[in-house]
């Protein structure tokens, strides 16, 4: 096998289709689609995945836990079935440019000394994920992004470290932290480095990995020629004290490992208590918005963007909804121009197909549209409909009963 993608799987079956839908058609980009390997890991889900996936991607290896044994386990778990030379750590509230694996493969062989790479990211509202492209979480860098400065200073090498924000989006580079919903490997690499650290449960395991990737003497890179959705926080709850504590937890084993000295007592004590005012920051920002978030409408313009036959199976899954009530109209890609009036519509349905919209579409279209506007996806043949206009909660599933 050429690459062996490996996706965990926690209670979001919907987001997961879609991202399978996605995955499949990158993967028939490659130069033999043959030689890839997709391997899904459930961590014991509780929504029903099992029964829904039963009959559906029949090239696609699920292998089924009876308990959630963390990210970390999970994938360490399906990385010994895989066979690939190239190894992609991919979660499965994504959606990837149909380029996506292509480039991002043979950019990664193209570079001298390197170990891993990340891609360019955007959430379900279109807005580039600064995560995307990280540099190492020193005690410095964590000042600046828990006082706010990184956000009046957001280009500066000094000040935004934490983000790099000193490279732009836009440019290939090498980076030292990689996210990992979507860490693109190579295999040899994690023969010497081992995968992610167990002791992680959640969070925490990709900086982890990134460093003893560098730390094992390869580097790591950002790819910014090719786009993925990320719609971030669908398996975990972000506004939950849960969501805190674990990554409190993450950070605090991180600190302990690499920095564990008796000489930086006071390194560790200072990480320590950035992290955590992080946290509960984070925590009380993000409940403050969901109280004060408006109430949803009782009636929705929605604009569907999709073939006939897509239009069809789209208004079926709407059907099930009687509130809000929608009056839809139908337009295709071509007409939505500069000129379009985007301000008459609420919501906008993009359905990708094989003879329509594609995906590289979808990820360009987000990037455009007014983001006053949710924007949901829809592959032709699935039976679900998602988006996510908010990095902090939970995103919109609309599904065929």
């Amino acid at each position: 096998m050429h690459l062996s993608v490996i996706i965990v799987n926690y209670n979001v079956k919907f987001f997961l289709e879609q991202c399978l839908y996605s995955l499949l058609k990158a993967i028939d980009n490659l130069p033999s689609p043959a030689d890839a390997e997709v391997i899904v890991f459930d961590n014991a889900s509780s929504d029903g995945s099992r029964e829904f996936f039963i009959n559906k991607f029949q090239g696609v290896q699920f292998i089924w836990d009876n308990e959630n044994i963390g990210f970390a386990k999970a994938n360490n778990r399906a990385l010994s079935f895989a066979k690939g030379k190239y190894i992609l750590f991919l979660n499965p509230d994504t959606i990837l440019s149909e380029d996506a694996l292509y480039k991002s493969i043979r950019y990664l062989e193209s570079q001298a000394g390197s170990g891993a790479l990340g891609i360019r990211m955007i959430d379900g509202s279109g807005n580039f994920l600064p995560e995307s492209k990280r540099g190492f979480p020193s005690p410095e860098a964590s000042f600046y992004k828990l006082s706010g400065l990184i956000h009046l200073f957001p280009s500066s090498k000094k000040i935004a470290a934490y983000y790099a924000g000193h490279l732009s989006e836009h440019e290939n580079n090498e980076i030292d932290v990689l996210s990992g919903a979507y860490m693109l490997v190579k295999k040899e690499v994690l023969d010497k480095t081992g995968g992610f650290d167990e002791d992680f449960f959640m969070y925490g395991e990709d900086i982890d990995l990134s460093y003893r990737i560098q730390k094992a003497g390869y580097k790591n890179f950002y790819f910014a020629d090719s786009t993925i959705i990320h719609f971030k926080g669908e398996s975990t709850n972000q506004n939950s004290a849960q969501y805190v504590r674990i990554f409190y937890q993450a950070m605090n084993i991180f600190v302990h490992k690499h920095f564990h000295t008796a000489s930086s007592w006071w390194y560790i004590a200072f990480i320590k208590v950035a992290i955590l005012f992080s946290g509960v920051l984070s925590f009380i920002k993000r409940s403050s918005a969901s109280a004060v978030k408006p109430k949803p409408k009782t009636n929705l313009q929605t604009l569907i963007v999709a073939s006939e036959h897509d239009e069809e199976n789209i208004t079926s899954i709407l059907s099930n909804y009687k509130t809000p009530e929608r009056k839809i109209t139908f337009e295709n890609l071509d007409s939505l121009d500069n000129n379009f009036e985007y301000s008459l519509y609420d919501e906008i349905i993009i359905a990708a197909a094989q003879d329509g919209v594609a995906y590289s579409d979808i990820v360009s279209f987000l990037q455009h549209v007014p983001k006053s506007i949710c924007v949901k996806i829809h592959a032709s043949g699935s039976s679900s409909i998602v988006g996510s206009d908010s990095k902090a909660a939970n995103g919109d599933v609309l599904q065929l009963f």
